[in-house]
């Protein structure tokens, strides 16, 4: 990726000004002259968003990993692609180049290619953060399988969801996990899941914490002997530049989680080009972001972007408390990390536990920080800057979402400072746009409103697998000719723009975008429970949490109450997973609804935010006199 390297600001601007005036060619110009094609496209871009139908890099073939790593071997065959660091730290790190990835990578698709997996067909991978998840995850790349990765903290019943939707038949896992001083017994989830997926009928098993696990015959093997006897030999698949390359599901506001296509040109492309100019990448530079594989920040930026760039990405299996509040400092130290890509709640998390936990680390080779996954508040932000940054780094706040496929809206170290609480300016190729609630874009400079985006960029998702229909309807129906992103924005008086959170029923937690509706429907399964309602409010290290207003069948005691609060909590980390348990659970006596019968989730937004001076004109409701009980018995008084 040598080509339009973004130094100052006079480059962003000229790149910026020449992308929307002209944006076939100016993206032609960055495919052809950074990535390998065996065949060359027709055309740069096609597109209609009132069907919606985007195609970028038309009649193109390639494959991806021959780009993420065989174009590296002839200069860099012995440069390490891949540093893992364990759960433990007393364990040795392990430090894969780019042969020993393309040997890897290699065998792990000729292990697909016989348990009969081909081109198009879906591969659902559930592991931990070792190096198989990112070899598996190329391996089908290799091939031309679509992955889809499943969060290795996603529940039975949300594992078998993901499976089903997308028909995979075969699936990836691990005996077990570690997180932090836990194990988990990730295999026996999967087994679990399994019972109402007919359709999967290979389940390949990773040794990790060598626990006594089930072995079901003619469907699980253990994969290390695999491995051994294949070869690492494998002609790359010619891939379509719109092939999918794999499903990401990500919560909906109601019913299932949508499996969202992402192809190969375009994300390709576009996620190279955004990580090597958003952290400013430099050669021999050793880059780490925090997140887990099983989310787009992952397969973006911890697999594809870094390794298209000739990168060496780091994979953390472990958590931030383990040992101590520590352990991300001693990581930085021990690796030298140049770009250090992070959470808000990490960063919250870490700062509430003081200074001490930092000072003993040298960060001096630290060169860009950045945060991801929700907005980063002011006092964090500083924070961040000050003991970790020494006030040197800059910041990259991003804004990007599971749709995107990469990061759309970020500062540029070198081009323009970071401000806190702002993504800032849009990225090459980018052009939001604030809608006002009548669908009319606001032209004022400084402006609130709905964020949009009002041209297609290269690693836009395609589709919801096997529900076009629902696509249009979530991110092209809103308003005409956009892209939906379901956020709220501000923009400043110099065109900076804040994210201001969700307009629907989506509620970010620790990074994790939640639906509420699923979570209620689990919530609803309860023998004892008629009905239920989740908002969003204010954590100090989450960004945000959940609050649960539940109706109860009959009156119970405090006793009972006590248990049947921990059963809600229990259904959710079985349905959903643990990710998405309440923080607060309110009984309450009903919940406000209009007489139609909808709840207002806005008035107890407000309750849970503790903004009850003006809940507008509730003399409407069907039960007015219920919300001043709420109020009367809030959590939050």
């Amino acid at each position: 990726m040598s080509s339009f390297y973004l130094n100052n600001l006079t480059d962003y601007n000229t790149a910026y000004e020449a992308s929307v005036k002209n944006t076939e060619q100016f993206w032609d110009a960055i495919a052809k002259k950074n990535f390998l094609w065996k065949k060359r496209w027709s055309r740069v871009l096609e597109y209609d968003f009132s069907v919606p139908k985007i195609k970028w890099f038309e009649g193109a073939e390639l494959n991806i990993t021959e780009n993420c790593i065989d174009r590296h071997l002839e200069n860099n065959a012995d440069k390490t692609a891949i540093i893992f660091e364990p759960n433990d730290p007393s364990s040795e790190s392990e430090y894969i180049t780019y042969k020993e990835l393309q040997g890897r990578v290699n065998k792990f698709a000729n292990v697909l290619k016989s348990k009969g997996v081909n081109k198009g067909d879906r591969v659902c991978i559930y592991l931990p953060m070792i190096p198989e998840l990112a070899v598996s995850v190329l391996a089908c790349a290799r091939i031309g399988a679509i992955h889809s990765v499943v969060f290795a903290g996603f529940s039975s019943t949300a594992l078998a969801t993901r499976i089903n939707d997308c028909d995979c038949k075969i699936v990836i896992t691990s005996d077990g996990s570690y997180r932090g001083a836990k194990t988990i017994d990730l295999k026996g989830i999967v087994d679990e899941a399994l019972e109402s997926c007919p359709n999967v009928n290979s389940v390949l098993v990773a040794k990790r914490i060598h626990s006594n696990i089930n072995m079901a015959n003619g469907r699980d093997e253990w994969l290390e002997p695999l491995l051994n006897d294949a070869s690492e030999s494998c002609d790359a698949t010619v891939m379509n530049a719109e092939d999918p390359l794999f499903i990401l599901y990500t919560s909906g506001s109601t019913g299932k989680p949508k499996g969202m296509v992402h192809t190969t040109a375009g994300y390709m492309v576009y996620t190279a080009h955004t990580f090597k100019n958003i952290f400013q990448y430099q050669e021999d530079d050793v880059y780490w972001c925090t997140a887990d594989i099983g989310w787009i920040t992952g397969h973006s930026y911890i697999v594809y972007g870094p390794l298209l760039n000739g990168a060496t990405t780091v994979m953390f299996e472990g958590v931030p408390n383990y040992p101590n509040y520590g352990r991300f400092w001693d990581i930085v130290q021990k690796h030298n990390i140049n770009q250090f890509y992070t959470a808000p709640t990490a960063i919250r998390a870490l700062a509430k536990q003081g200074d001490d936990f930092v000072n003993p680390y040298d960060l001096s080779s630290l060169k860009v920080l950045g945060t991801v996954g929700e907005p980063i508040n002011d006092e964090a932000w500083h924070w961040y800057s000050t003991t970790i940054g020494k006030n040197k780094c800059p910041i990259v706040d991003t804004w990007w979402q599971t749709e995107t496929g990469g990061i759309l809206i970020s500062p540029i170290p070198n081009c323009f400072s970071g401000k806190p609480t702002y993504a800032t300016l849009p990225f090459v190729g980018i052009q939001p746009a604030l809608m006002d609630e009548n669908g009319n874009e606001i032209l004022n400079t400084k402006a609130e409103g709905r964020l949009c985006i009002k041209f297609p960029w290269p690693s836009i998702a395609r589709t919801i697998w096997g529900d076009h229909k629902r696509y249009k309807d979530t991110y092209f129906s809103a308003f005409a000719n956009c892209y939906f992103t379901g956020d709220g924005a501000l923009r400043d008086e110099n065109g900076h723009y804040r994210i201001t959170g969700r307009v629907d029923d989506v509620v970010i937690v620790s990074g994790h975008n939640l639906g509420t509706a699923p979570i209620e429907d689990a919530i609803n399964e309860h023998r004892n429970i008629a009905e239920s309602a989740i908002v969003g409010f204010p954590h100090d290290i989450k960004g945000n949490a959940l609050y649960g207003f539940v109706t109860l069948k009959s009156e119970s005691s405090e006793s009972e109450i006590e248990v049947i609060k921990s059963e809600i909590n229990a259904l959710i980390s079985k349905k959903i997973g643990p990710i998405a348990k309440l923080d607060k659970i309110q009984i309450t006596k009903g919940l406000p609804k209009t007489r139609s019968g909808k709840i207002m989730r806005r008035i107890l937004r407000k309750i849970a935010h503790k903004d009850t001076g003006n809940l507008g004109d509730i003399s409407t409701l069907l039960n007015p006199d219920v919300v001043q009980s709420i109020i009367d018995n809030s959590l939050n008084k």
